[in-house]
């Protein structure tokens, strides 16, 4: 797994390099925005999805295509516009380091780019293409991210009910997770019912992360975080903590936990890893 992660930085930080057309003052911000020392959460699950299935070697384009798209949401959500946040990763935002119309620009090139990837992958069948195409872009779109923010935009300082904000984050978190995890079983060869429980796994994941990211915006600080802690509450956000209360949430998050792990039982020793990862993002500090 150290050696696909390796990869996937590898395309990442290559990116800028290959873009010999560029001009100078777009590369930079594109540098900076592909070295950002994020988890590669995404990549990593895809990886070991695939590897549940039977080998993660064919999950070598998807794996940089999905943090590519993770990217450019981020860059996107801290725009004023949308969160308006100065702080990502421990470093100011990219519409700060640059400006905001630098940020959209390396952000729409960024999930272009993402596309063009999985198109060009070397060791995918052409159907294989085409279904991850799909996964992705729904993923990405108005029926995942983009309508998922949209919805917490909206919503913002009005009381929702525990399923609305579930629904929000499925889009808005859940739904690239479950890609991420969906990607890797796609290129892997895995059947409709190892997809199945694999989407199982991804789904009850994807919320628990939102989970105990609202948990960090409480108990957290900005150093360990490495974005601005507090900053939900103080957008009169609707959050978990705020539904459950913390402990409510906490408990919330392990029982995710519990039935993502559940659905992974007729996978055995080969799911080890998306079990780590489950357990890692429940009990991160950021």
């Amino acid at each position: 797994m150290a050696q696909r992660r390796a990869n996937c930085i590898n395309v990442l930080s290559d990116l800028s390099k290959q873009s010999t057309d560029l001009p100078p003052s777009l590369a930079a911000p594109l540098e900076y925005a592909l070295a950002s020392g994020g988890k590669l959460i995404r990549p990593i699950l895809c990886y070991s999805a695939a590897r549940a299935i039977g080998g993660d070697e064919p999950a070598d384009s998807a794996a940089p295509a999905l943090e590519l798209i993770h990217t450019y949401s981020l860059i996107h959500d801290d725009l004023p516009a949308m969160d308006d946040d100065d702080l990502r990763r421990g470093r100011p935002t990219l519409h700060k380091a640059f400006d905001e119309a630098t940020a959209i620009l390396v952000g729409d090139g960024l999930q272009a780019r993402a596309f063009e990837l999985l198109a060009d992958a070397p060791d995918l069948t052409a159907e294989q293409k085409v279904r991850m195409i799909k996964v992705l872009a729904e993923a990405s779109g108005f029926n995942g991210m983009v309508g998922g923010q949209y919805v917490d935009i909206q919503s913002t300082g009005k009381a929702l009910t525990l399923d609305e904000l579930k629904a929000m984050h499925a889009m808005k978190t859940g739904a690239l997770i479950r890609a991420s995890v969906a990607l890797g079983g796609i290129a892997a060869g895995a059947t409709d019912a190892q997809l199945a429980a694999l989407d199982t796994y991804a789904e009850r994941i994807g919320l628990a992360f939102q989970v105990v990211d609202d948990v960090l915006d409480v108990e957290g600080d900005t150093a360990t975080l490495g974005k601005t802690q507090g900053k939900d509450e103080a957008a009169d956000k609707a959050t978990y903590v705020k539904l459950l209360g913390l402990e409510g949430a906490k408990a919330e998050a392990q029982r995710l936990l519990d039935e993502a792990l559940a659905a992974l039982a007729e996978f055995g020793e080969s799911a080890d890893m998306l079990r780590e990862l489950g357990r890692f993002i429940v009990e991160r500090d950021r």
